[in-house]
């Protein structure tokens, strides 16, 4: 369908809720947001029977789901089987997450980016690199052996294919974040992450241009006291910053998340850190070497680190309902608007307004998605 109107829900369009509405999809944009008894007669309409509009949730960290890992098998196929995935959950758009690896296979992720962006817009937005500049103390399932400083030739590669890159995680404390100025210069987004370093250095980190920070609560230095705020603490209390949150009940305790709202309010993101267990029924994978048992839908590995997540956006949202106590309007916008801004598209995606890509996400009051758009072409689950 080139062109049609989604009709009989609720609308949720980043500002408002709106009932007795509809939206027009015109080829790949949002052509118009109208009262039903406006729909001019001749459009083709689609029946969504009372089902929740939203904008496509915004995935800012995806290391793999329905099977397949990024880091593992790292390839445009692997891309298309992830995005396939997400659109069961609702997901329309995310940032295939490549953490820490030697430097030829970090290049060999950047082409695989650049071959898939080149054939796939508005889906995967651009490389997550979550590494290998990091801390060893706080390295999580990263392998220690990668982990590294950035060296003058992969610093210059980095920024040559800036247009391919997103978002890259640093440790505070390594010495790749004295570079923050010239990533954020070529519009990578630098997030701070996997980091042991005190709250001086991360608001150090934050002063220079990092505007992000990676997974709050997992892999950084706490509070550890009224006197040491640890990072967490500097994101908790910089209101300029982004952070992403995994709200599984796994990695963080649904009583943080409830405090990381009422601190960073419109800069809280979810995101699912998921691995190849969501959206798949399996036992094991591999990640970089390394193998993740699923047990009741969390993921560890053999010594009972945690290895990435199973959730999925949709359930994530179902938790900050449910089990935070955060309303659903603003629940929402945590999986689209917020994401979309913290990568600066929110011009293009993130709400539901004239003009803007047509990535749409219907579910009920199940949390059941029933259908999405990927630039404007609707297919039912």
């Amino acid at each position: 369908m080139k062109q049609y109107a989604l009709t009989n829900c609720v609308i949720y369009t980043g500002t408002q809720v709106l009932y007795d509405h509809a939206v027009i999809v015109n080829d790949d944009k949002i052509q118009d947001v109208v009262k039903s008894a406006e729909i001019p007669t001749n459009l083709t309409q689609v029946d969504l029977k009372g089902a929740n509009l939203t904008a496509g949730f915004i995935d800012l960290q995806l290391n793999g789901c329905g099977g397949v890992m990024f880091n593992d098998n790292c390839s445009v196929e692997t891309l298309e089987i992830m995005q396939a995935t997400n659109l069961k959950s609702g997901t329309t758009s995310f940032l295939p997450t490549f953490i820490t690896a030697p430097d030829d296979e970090i290049k060999h992720a950047i082409a695989v980016m650049r071959e898939y962006l080149a054939n796939h817009q508005h889906q995967a937005l651009g490389l997550h690199l979550e590494g290998p500049y990091l801390s060893k103390e706080k390295k999580g399932v990263h392998r220690e052996e990668f982990i590294r400083e950035i060296s003058d030739e992969m610093l210059a590669f980095l920024l040559d294919n800036a247009d391919v890159i997103s978002k890259i995680t640093i440790a505070a404390e390594n010495a790749t974040a004295d570079h923050i100025a010239k990533f954020v210069a070529k519009d990578i987004v630098v997030s701070i992450g996997h980091s042991n370093a005190t709250s001086e250095v991360a608001n150090q980190r934050f002063a220079q241009g990092a505007t992000f920070a990676t997974h709050l609560h997992n892999a950084m230095s706490p509070v550890s006291s009224g006197r040491n705020m640890g990072v967490v603490g500097a994101v908790l209390d910089n209101p300029n910053v982004y952070t992403g949150i995994i709200v599984d009940g796994l990695h963080v305790n649904f009583g943080n998340v409830r405090i990381a709202k009422q601190c960073k309010q419109d800069k809280l993101c979810l995101v699912t850190d998921a691995t190849a267990a969501a959206g798949a029924d399996i036992e094991s994978f591999q990640f970089v070497g390394k193998t993740v048992y699923v047990r009741d839908h969390k993921c560890y590995d053999a010594n009972g680190t945690i290895g990435g997540s199973a959730v999925t956006m949709i359930e994530s949202i179902q938790n900050c309902v449910n089990e935070v106590g955060i309303a659903l309007d603003e629940a929402i916008r945590m999986a689209t608007l917020y994401p979309a801004r913290a990568i600066h598209l929110d011009h293009q995606l993130g709400s539901i307004e004239k003009g803007k890509i047509a990535n749409l996400t219907a579910f009920n009051h199940k949390f059941e998605v029933l259908g999405t758009a990927v630039n404007g072409q609707w297919q039912f689950n």
